[in-house]
């Protein structure tokens, strides 16, 4: 994707909005403006719209709509696990057991390192395996201990793109007969990627980000058997919508067009896929084709790992900067050093947990391809990447 500005390659912080998605806006702010609560048939309209949207969402996981409550996006969804988690435990007078990683979004990590400040919690983060950016199930398993109540791990990073084994962790829990310990997922970065089937995982909850697969920015908590199953606590009182789970009128809009982008990728996720896998895979052989020998290294790509189809996490070890540095030398192409949400200085917490060398951590790039991202597209970036490389290196 390319603009007048530049090469946008930082899909994994932000997508544009589709142009189905924005017409599905624009009809939502004309046609169902009324307060979806109003008993009146335009208050009617306005309810059919968002149950649509529901209902995209939940076919876009394989859920059930009354199995999905919709919230303004990620970090509240993940806020709204944890703190269900702390309330449920209460209730028993306990303080509960989390098992998460080192490689979590902050949405995850800060909210229980804030748990564990308050005494409300206690919280155990396993590594990846080294070089490979993949958490091992016996890893996992292994911390386990009796006041384990959760366990939280995203469906793939949004730095290295390496996804992880829930579905493993959790067939692995049900035969040590630890069906009572819950499973979260943070999906953020997989969805609109790769398939994500709440069934085939059999995860308890799970986080969907509108803004991550060219939707609005808002979202949404997959909750299995919400109000007879899993437990879920209000984190907002108010008029009642949601179920009185999270109360406020509904962003109508928004949540059409989450249901849009939701429909979209339901529709089709496999020629997604299979483009960006194409995009990404042909970036990669560029940079090893143009730098010589033992200047560039994908982190984390490894046969016996799998990545999401857009994502390459590009270490140049050879440079005579930091990879921040290089950035600020080629403004045509927009890509990133890690997280946008956490873009100060220095090496990557994320890849330092995965094994990357301090050395390369610095000298890494987050190459994410979007759905319209060409061959042009790539050769231009990689043509600038590489002459300026050899700039730096050179002088």
């Amino acid at each position: 994707m390319a603009d007048h500005t530049g090469i946008y390659l930082d899909f994994n912080a932000t997508t544009p909005l589709s142009g189905e998605v924005i017409q599905c806006i624009s009809d939502a702010v004309v046609t169902a403006w009324a307060n979806p609560s109003s008993g009146h048939y335009l208050g009617v309209k306005a309810r059919s719209v968002v149950e649509n949207g529901r209902a995209e969402i939940a076919r876009m996981i394989g859920a059930r709509s009354d199995e999905i409550v919709l919230t303004s996006g990620g970090t509240e969804s993940n806020n709204m696990v944890f703190y269900s988690m702390v309330r449920q435990c209460r209730q028993k007078e306990q303080i509960p057991h989390v098992i998460s990683t080192e490689i979590e979004h902050d949405s995850v990590k800060l909210v229980l390192q804030a748990l564990v400040k308050e005494g409300l919690a206690e919280v155990t983060y396993v590594k990846p395996r080294a070089q490979l950016g993949v958490v091992s199930v016996d890893d996992i398993i292994g911390v386990i201990q009796d006041n384990t109540c959760l366990v939280s791990i995203m469906l793939a990073n949004n730095e290295t793109g390496v996804v992880q084994p829930v579905a493993q962790v959790i067939e692995r829990l049900r035969q040590l007969g630890r069906g009572d310990i819950l499973v979260h997922t943070d999906a953020a970065q997989a969805i609109g990627k790769v398939e994500v089937n709440v069934n085939r995982l059999q995860v308890d909850y799970l986080t969907i980000v509108g803004h991550k697969f060219y939707g609005p920015r808002s979202g949404a908590l997959f909750v299995r058997e919400l109000s007879r199953g899993t437990p879920l606590f209000p984190m907002l009182f108010g008029g009642g919508q949601e179920k009185s789970f999270r109360p406020g009128t509904e962003n109508t809009p928004m949540i059409a067009g989450l249901g849009k982008a939701a429909e979209l990728v339901t529709n089709n996720l496999p020629l997604y896929a299979a483009h960006m896998a194409e995009m990404r895979n042909y970036m990669e052989s560029r940079l090893e084709q143009l730098l010589p020998e033992g200047e560039v290294r994908f982190n984390c790509k490894h046969p016996d790992v799998l990545r999401l189809p857009n994502t390459s996490s590009v270490a140049f070890p050879r440079l005579r900067c930091t990879a921040r540095d290089l950035l600020s030398q080629m403004p045509s192409v927009i890509a990133s050093t890690g997280a946008a949400c956490h873009s100060g200085g220095g090496a990557s917490a994320v890849l330092l947990a995965s094994g990357v060398p301090p050395e390369d951590a610095i000298r890494t790039l987050r190459v994410s391809v979007g759905r319209e991202t060409t061959r042009h597209d790539v050769d231009r970036a990689i043509d600038v990447i590489c002459a300026i490389i050899q700039q730096l290196n050179s002088a």
